[in-house]
């Protein structure tokens, strides 16, 4: 009879300790989603300050002991996966902390000023305009915030290198005009809605220019001056973050994020790295074979780079072309995935405020419901953007690279926690990006073998990343050598060149996401080809990718590994 008891129990207790779990779990995750450090109303852009910083780094250590209380054993896979990434971002936030990132709030290409320009979108409604209006209000008191932090980390010896802040001064002057209705912050207020009387539109605009006039322009005054006189004079000279206080283990902690993994060192991913671009290289010199061209390597890089063939004319062109391009790809889509976004996409130019420093293109999401994604071009210095790799540009930033998977995970809706939703983890997200250019071979999207070229070029440009990020990071490169080593290497242009170099070294460790994560998949889905044969699908694969949003590299490695099996089964 005990037995029998037992026989009964057992079940039902293994029952209560899963729900035990999951609740516990779903308990951790609220807690997470509800913290609100600050009334988003009141402080529009933040509050950027050290003890916020750490206010956010003491919630996410408690939160994690919590965490590591739950049995990983008694949820499902979801709920693991949800424990994974909750876990992984409350680590990430201690040690932005730990390592005073906050104190350090610029790249070459972003930073606190810089991120204000993505802030200028159309206004539908009344609540966009009021919403608008407070941010507006905000920058004097976002703008002291930030210097505050950057003059202490300048005191701890943290800065970026001056070497990156040639030109600077375009990411600040746009914004200094002597007339408020010429401010970049002023066009939204000029494209309100029909729906706005003339009334409402006249009050709309007169709060708008007397914002602008009496914050917004003397805001950016006071940046010019920051950063000429206080702060550019005085940032290091040596390019490394090694070569700066705590600057070996910082390197070591973002490679382990950008990869999600604690997997690899520096010289690990640098001879991965030079691996693969000995093996690009000998892809590339069968094109060039191929096209009978008459010269060495490098002269076919100069042709590419020099030729008018290769460029668009006019930066309405190459919209053009762009808007072509990716009309094509969406028309390939169903052929690939069985699951498509709702949210839609345009493609527009570059903001003037970011072209000069910004890469040659990149996706930017919706900031609300009511909101498309956007590819944006870079229109600016066209001789600098080559036609040959703009169908590998539009796969990876519009679909079915950041568009296609990030609306898709941001429509997963309440199958998983808002806070993945939300999350973006670059080895996933731009692995995936990186490998639609592969896809896109067979997508058919290159038409030529100038196009092919290009795909290989953008390809190598990722492989050459991971050479060069551990260069310039963990063994003394110079910017000379990571430039020529680029030059020698892609047929990327010379001014595109020389603004990814200042990216990599303002930004360690994020480079290395893209070619880390693409290896990755493309290692996956030849053991899947190979473990299935003809049973394989590529749809389903894809599915097996999207379908539960950003994960980690081990998570989705494990999540392939469990289709396979269960592949096998059917």
């Amino acid at each position: 009879m005990k037995n029998v008891i037992l026989c009964l129990l057992i079940p039902l207790l293994q029952v209560q300790l899963i729900s035990g779990q999951s609740a516990k779990l779903n308990e951790i995750i609220t807690s997470y989603e509800a913290y609100k450090p600050y009334d988003r109303k009141q402080f529009p852009l933040g509050i950027h300050t050290d003890s916020m910083a750490q206010a956010k780094s003491d919630f996410s250590s408690a939160l994690l002991q919590q965490l590591e209380t739950v049995s990983k054993d008694a949820l499902s896979e979801t709920e693991k996966i949800s424990h994974e990434l909750l876990r992984f971002r409350l680590q990430n936030e201690i040690d932005a902390y730990a390592f005073k990132m906050h104190l350090n709030p610029l790249l070459a290409d972003a930073g606190f000023h810089l991120n204000l320009n993505y802030r200028i979108r159309p206004l539908l409604n009344n609540k966009d305009v009021t919403n608008y209006l407070a941010m507006l209000q905000a920058i004097p008191d976002y703008t002291e915030q930030n210097f505050e932090l950057i003059r202490a980390g300048m005191a701890y010896g943290i800065s970026q290198p001056k070497i990156i802040f040639k030109g600077y001064e375009s990411t600040y002057e746009n914004h200094i005009v002597a007339d408020p209705v010429n401010s970049p912050f002023y066009e939204p207020i000029t494209n309100l809605p029909e729906s706005f009387d003339t009334n409402e539109r006249a009050a709309i605009e007169n709060k708008a220019k007397s914002i602008l006039t009496a914050s917004v322009i003397p805001s950016f005054k006071k940046i010019k001056q920051f950063f000429e006189t206080e702060y550019i004079p005085h940032t290091r000279t040596v390019i490394g973050v090694s070569e700066t206080p705590n600057g070996e283990a910082f390197y070591q902690n973002r490679i382990n994020y950008y990869t999600t993994t604690t997997e690899y060192t520096a010289d690990d991913i640098h001879q991965i790295g030079l691996r693969e671009v000995a093996r690009i290289r000998n892809e590339m010199n069968q094109i060039i074979a191929d096209l009978n061209f008459e010269g060495s390597f490098a002269d076919f890089l100069e042709f590419l780079r020099s030729d008018t063939q290769f460029y668009a004319k006019t930066g309405p062109d190459l919209l053009k072309t762009a808007r072509d391009i990716a009309k094509r790809i969406d028309a390939e889509l169903p052929k690939y995935f069985k699951t498509l976004p709702r949210t839609p996409y345009g493609v527009k130019k570059v903001p003037d405020a970011l072209a000069p420093k910004y890469t040659g293109g990149r996706y930017s999401g919706p900031s609300s419901d009511t909101q498309p994604g956007y590819y944006l071009v870079n229109t600016y210095k066209l001789e600098s953007r080559p036609l040959y790799v703009l169908p590998s540009l539009t796969a990876h930033e519009a679909v079915p690279g950041h568009h296609l998977q990030g609306s898709l995970n941001r429509e997963l809706g309440d199958s998983i926690p808002r806070f993945r939703r939300n999350t973006y983890l670059s080895a996933y997200g731009e692995g995936w990006a990186l490998y639609t250019e592969f896809l896109g071979d067979e997508m058919g999207i290159y038409t030529t073998p100038y196009e092919e070229f290009g795909k290989l070029t953008y390809e190598m440009w990722r492989a050459c990343r991971l050479v060069v990020d551990t260069g310039i990071h963990a063994k003394g490169w110079s910017r000379e050598e990571v430039v020529d080593f680029m030059m020698t290497n892609t047929a990327l242009s010379a001014h595109e060149i020389n603004t990814e170099t200042d990216r990599y070294i303002s930004w360690p460790g994020q480079a290395l996401s893209y070619k880390m994560g693409e290896l990755k998949i493309r290692e996956l889905r030849k053991k899947a080809e190979k473990e299935l044969g003809n049973s394989f699908d590529i749809r389903e694969f894809h599915e097996v990718i999207l379908e539960q949003g950003t994960v980690t590299l081990p998570i989705l490695e494990e999540r392939v590994n469990n289709y396979i099996i269960k592949s096998k089964k059917e």
